[in-house]
């Protein structure tokens, strides 16, 4: 977030002066209300309150923005590129440092800036555009003393900076609160963020946020599983206002659904969990743009136990297949995860039904385990003359997705874009079982579907040659 400047504010606390609609979320109102209403609002303010309104970020900032509320030691902002994760980090800096008045002691004295690098740690978190001295009001700005690598506040208040490649200059500096940036990218980042903790050892209560947009590493995890943890996570399109609309249309139409959109543009954490049948290196790199044409395309359904809100989800997968050649040599193309939660039996079946059609399936695929005869009487209800197959498990879930898992390992199944959901799912099953919450239910369906393409086709062509032998 980015304002342009203002005149210097008053050095007392205006605050109160505000409309009783409160600062939280006050400038998204002001924005968005009729021009009466924020002149009037404008109008009621003191001059004092004006000057100094650009500079308090609790009116200005998204929710995503402001600390949460609690007991809490280490508060990591998890967003995309661009999701305003700077500026939040820069503001707590201010809050904790800054007083009433601009020579009032502020609950921090001691401050850790930790960058990357210090190249990057000056350039981001202290020159950036929305860096600490960009969004310091005047009277309260710090002066940076570049031979010693850090900035003084008028009240005294000290933040120095340190590079995550150089863990050891950590070693022996003490401050009650630290701010890190972009932690997930460090080379160095178990030992730099250990020899952090030892250093926050000041006051009544050292705390520290982290700003960093996440990737799959191994001290992030153990940070995000730590009790004393809170977590806000924002997309990047959260900040669209402050964003150029072509950036967001040019980054969204080109990484959008892909596994990197959903980590630099959604802010997703993308876990790979030990022994997992996929991985999200695997799945990167099968998937598409856009599918060739198909020799055979299916829908597949793996229908909850009960229907409405409270169920499970209705996992519906769109998979084709390109069969060239032996069927050993085919390939398939997963089309579309169009799963469905919280709906009645005919919901879903209709939700089935659709996405044949989308996709000119030829057989509707389902599991009938735990419906029985009834599964294929509710989709007979919406087109009675549907080319079904029923199917019944014999197997565990691990055992029948193994062999599909192999078809990956192989090279031989794509992935349109936009299956993200779908992908998190598969990375938590392993051969031991499914290890994320409720059922695996979009991969039992992905499973039906390249079972009905590629496994069971294999096997029939393989039988003959077996004879033969």
């Amino acid at each position: 977030m980015k304002h342009s400047a203002q005149p210097a504010p008053a050095a007392v606390p205006v605050r109160s002066t505000l409309t009783p609609r409160g600062l939280k979320s006050g400038g998204a109102w002001l924005a968005s209300a009729p021009p009466q209403q924020a002149t009037a609002f404008l109008e009621g303010l003191t001059d004092e309150a004006i000057a100094a309104l650009p500079y308090l970020f609790e009116f200005w900032a998204l929710d995503h923005q402001l600390p949460p509320e609690g007991a809490w030691k280490t508060w990591v902002i998890l967003g995309g590129r661009g999701a305003g994760k700077t500026r939040a980090g820069a503001e707590w800096v201010r809050a904790q440092v800054e007083g009433a008045r601009p020579l009032d002691p502020g609950p921090a004295r001691r401050v850790a800036l930790v960058g990357e690098t210090m190249d990057q740690a000056r350039e981001v978190m202290v020159f950036g555009e929305s860096g600490l001295l960009a969004c310091s009001p005047p009277d309260r700005r710090p002066r940076w003393e570049a031979t010693r690598k850090r900035l003084v506040w008028p009240n005294g208040a000290i933040a120095q900076l340190f590079s995550a490649h150089e863990p050891e200059a950590l070693r022996g500096p003490q401050f009650d609160a630290a701010w890190v940036d972009e932690l997930a990218k460090w080379r160095k980042a178990e030992e730099s963020w250990t020899m952090l903790q030892f250093c926050l050892r000041l006051g009544t209560n050292p705390r520290q946020v982290v700003t960093t947009t996440p990737r799959n590493a191994e001290v992030l995890k153990q940070i995000l599983q730590n009790p004393s943890t809170v977590v806000t996570r924002a997309p990047t399109s959260a900040n669209r206002a402050y964003l150029a609309p072509s950036f967001l249309e040019e980054v969204e139409a080109r990484f959008g659904g892909t596994r990197l959109g959903r980590q630099e543009l959604e802010g997703r954490f993308l876990e790979d969990v030990e022994g997992a049948l996929w991985t999200r290196d695997m799945l990167g790199a099968c998937e598409i743009d856009a599918a060739t044409a198909m020799t055979r395309v299916v829908v597949a359904v793996d229908p909850p136990v009960t229907g409405g809100k409270r169920s499970d989800a209705c996992g519906i997968v769109a998979a084709g297949v390109l069969a060239e050649g032996p069927p050993t040599n085919w390939r398939a193309t997963v089309l579309e995860d169009a799963t469905v939660t919280g709906a009645s039996p005919r919901d879903w079946a209709e939700a089935a039904i659709a996405a044949m059609e989308r996709h000119g399936a030829e057989r509707l695929v389902a599991e009938v385990n735990q419906g029985g005869d009834l599964v294929e009487t509710v989709i007979r209800q919406i087109d009675p003359l549907v080319p079904f197959r029923a199917v019944r498990a014999s197997r565990g879930k691990a055992a029948r997705a193994e062999p599909v898992a192999a078809l990956y390992e192989q090279g031989r199944v794509r992935h349109l874009r936009g299956l993200g959901r779908l992908e998190d799912q598969m990375c938590r099953m392993t051969a031991q079982g499914f290890l994320g919450q409720g059922s695996p239910d979009r991969v039992d369906a992905l499973v039906w579907a390249l079972t009905d393409l590629m496994i069971d086709p294999a096997a029939a062509w393989r039988r003959p040659q077996m004879r033969a032998l």
